[in-house]
């Protein structure tokens, strides 16, 4: 393949640290999942919204796409080639849970304690779009 054949630029110490954050998100993504998941009730109490088994029941399912994201972005990081598509729809995932879970404050479905976490997926989501439109098609991080 003619990229294949191109010259690789060298890496800055500020992508090496992006990509260090980015994976950290990643690993806080699948273990907040997996939380969801296994503690729907638990974790709905604690960001004051109704519980009921519906509400748990979707929770959790929200939860396993939070692991499922998470999941695949660890992968693409870790691979020796990084495919620039998966970071993309990752970095959407983190922008609309920022944009859903403020929507959820708004119409009072959560408290506001749990704006910190929309603030951390909005910063999440940014992060990933940075990433994502540095990583160069030498996939050289």
């Amino acid at each position: 393949m003619i990229l294949e054949q191109l010259p690789t630029a060298p890496i800055t110490q500020k992508q090496k640290w992006l990509y260090k954050i980015i994976l950290f998100i990643a690993w806080i993504t699948i273990l907040s999942g997996l939380g969801q998941v296994l503690a729907a009730p638990f974790i709905l109490n604690l960001v004051g919204a109704d519980q009921d088994k519906t509400s748990a029941h979707f929770f959790a399912i929200i939860g396993m796409f939070m692991f499922l994201f998470g999941g695949l972005l660890v992968q693409v990081l870790t691979s020796r080639r990084k495919d620039p598509t998966p970071v993309f729809w990752c970095a959407l995932q983190k922008l609309g849970a920022a944009l859903a879970v403020g929507l959820g404050v708004y119409h009072a479905v959560f408290s506001a304690i749990v704006l910190g976490i929309a603030a951390f997926d909005l910063l999440s989501g940014v992060l990933l779009i940075i990433y994502w439109r540095n990583l160069d098609h030498y996939n050289n991080w």
